[in-house]
């Protein structure tokens, strides 16, 4: 039996792609230095080639611009914060919808208080003058919303979920908006529900939020770890989980 190699694709690679990605990686990396200490919007790659002990011509044979490395920053975050999702969700069983739910948002918590200049860069304040790319952005930047959403259908479908008896009546409009994201993932969830779980994504990034950017202030909440929870358990009962 052949052992395979760790990286596959290292073996198909040139010297020189494997030198352009690795300085590329580097790039991204003191990127990220920069972003913790000084911010998205006084983001330099002069700053960075001298850390990186090259003149910064060269650094712009790999990164063309501040908006290039800026949007490497984002897929780069964008893609670690899913990987942690992922990692904690498929930890629980397939058929614990709550515990899954929980996972996820636990998850967005404990990577934002990791990397709060990298969530700031996701989830804060635009950064003057740049527009981020929708073709590079768009699909590492909606996956932790995918898998909440996944999480919710797979809990439908299984009869999993209650429709609240609350549920707010959905009008046309929003009832067309919602059908066509029902479309267009391949959802069976009704409105009422498919509707909370847009609230219940915007509550549960606008609580870390509310962590991560200090607005509760420094004293309001000491038990920081028991609120999020309490809020992730009202959001699930919120969802429809049965048994939540």
């Amino acid at each position: 039996m052949t052992d395979k190699p760790a990286n596959p694709d290292a073996n198909l690679r040139t010297p020189r792609e494997r030198a352009r990605a690795q300085t590329i990686a580097d790039i991204v990396r003191l990127g990220r230095h920069h972003l913790a200490i000084h911010g998205a919007a006084a983001l330099s790659l002069r700053a960075v080639a001298r850390d990186l002990g090259v003149v910064s011509s060269a650094v712009y044979r790999y990164v063309a611009s501040r908006d290039e490395l800026l949007t490497l920053l984002l897929v780069d975050a964008y893609n670690e914060l899913g990987d942690a999702v992922d990692e904690a969700v498929n930890a629980k069983p397939e058929n614990d919808f709550a515990g899954r739910f929980a996972a996820l948002g636990l998850a967005v918590r404990e990577w934002a208080l990791r990397e709060p200049a990298r969530y700031g860069l996701l989830f804060g304040s635009p950064v003057p003058g740049y527009q981020a790319p929708a073709s590079q952005t768009t699909a590492p930047g909606t996956r932790v919303i995918y898998s909440l959403v996944g999480i919710l259908d797979a809990a439908y479908r299984a009869g999993g979920l209650s429709t609240p008896a609350s549920a707010a009546v959905v009008r046309s409009p929003l009832a067309a908006d919602l059908e066509s994201i029902r479309s267009g993932l391949g959802l069976t969830v009704p409105d009422s529900l498919l509707a909370n779980g847009a609230l219940v994504w915007t509550s549960l990034f606008g609580a870390v939020s509310f962590e991560i950017f200090g607005q509760y202030g420094p004293d309001t909440f000491r038990a920081r770890d028991d609120l999020f929870e309490h809020h992730l358990a009202v959001l699930a009962r919120l969802t429809g989980f049965a048994g939540s």
